[in-house]
């Protein structure tokens, strides 16, 4: 049985990123400036409250990542429903932030396919089995969240799997694949288990091939937002153009990693949040120098234009 409604529009599923003071606590402030700028020009429709890499909430203490959660939502304020990171390698823990989740009003909680904490990748009966003592905990439906490296690297068959609990309503991953993003598509959502999200560079594609939407940080997700108005608006060749703006960014600068040349794209847009959390992933003057150029001939910050 599908337990979805297949007509509903694109998903555009944004991260804000996390803001940090002199003393490495979250800067309130500026996380709710931030929010602001992703309700309303990156133009999401969910938001998610510490669940991805990008967020950094990995180097906070367990109380502050439930701090960043609540603050996340305050900000968003009920403007777009929110999806909060309830991932830990402890089944415990992440019911306990779930709980937090429902408690909060956020709509959904997204959940890391797990790594097995001892070493070694996990069967498909133990992942199914994680998510099912997860969801046997808490009234909120789930996003399936797929990055191998953080999380296990999960098969076609065992995503698939996942995808046809009840609980689970969204897949998001990020292979960057278009064999297994195609088959994903085609096995996920429009078998009716769930609606699939890809990643910025797989999003026009993916549209095309019927999938769901996307997840992306800001200020990628600005221009995510202008690729998915203009597909839904029948202007293919402007969705194309846009789309290849994310040949070269945020690809040219990878090796620092997404993060970090997303907080240094934030900074040459003028809506700077400050540096990665150190001492990971800074760029250098000459490669900040390069990605400005780049950012600011994009169409980031310019009003979208349809041409159809």
């Amino acid at each position: 049985m599908n337990k979805l409604n297949s007509s509903l529009s694109p998903a555009l599923v944004v991260p804000p990123l996390t803001p940090f003071d002199g003393a490495l606590k979250v800067d309130r402030d500026a996380l709710a400036t931030h929010v602001d700028y992703v309700v309303s020009e990156c133009r999401a429709t969910m938001v998610v409250a510490a669940g991805v890499e990008t967020q950094e909430y990995h180097y906070l203490p367990f109380d502050e990542r439930k701090a960043l959660i609540r603050d996340t939502i305050a900000a968003v304020d009920r403007r777009v429903p929110v999806v909060v990171g309830v991932s830990h390698p402890s089944f415990r823990s992440a019911v306990e932030l779930a709980q937090l989740a429902s408690s909060l009003g956020a709509d959904l909680i997204q959940l890391l396919a797990p790594l097995r904490p001892f070493g070694g990748a996990p069967t498909t009966a133990e992942v199914v089995r994680y998510f099912e003592l997860i969801a046997k905990e808490t009234d909120l439906p789930i996003m399936l969240y797929l990055n191998a490296g953080p999380g296990a690297d999960l098969s076609v068959e065992a995503t698939v799997e996942i995808a046809k609990l009840d609980r689970v309503e969204y897949v998001k991953e990020s292979s960057r694949d278009l064999s297994r993003v195609g088959r994903l598509i085609e096995e996920i959502g429009k078998a009716g288990h769930a609606r699939y999200l890809t990643t910025a560079q797989m999003l026009l594609i993916s549209l095309e091939l019927g999938g769901s939407g996307v997840t992306m940080p800001p200020p990628l997700a600005e221009l995510g937002a202008k690729i998915i108005a203009a597909f839904v608006a029948g202007d293919a060749r402007e969705a194309a153009r846009l789309q290849q703006q994310f040949s070269l960014f945020p690809a040219r600068w990878m090796h620092r990693g997404l993060m970090p040349v997303m907080k240094a794209a934030l900074m040459a847009l003028g809506r700077g949040i400050g540096s990665p959390y150190p001492p990971f992933g800074a760029l250098t003057e000459a490669e900040t120098a390069q990605l400005t150029a780049l950012v600011q001939a994009t169409d980031l910050g310019k009003v979208a234009t349809h041409h159809a």
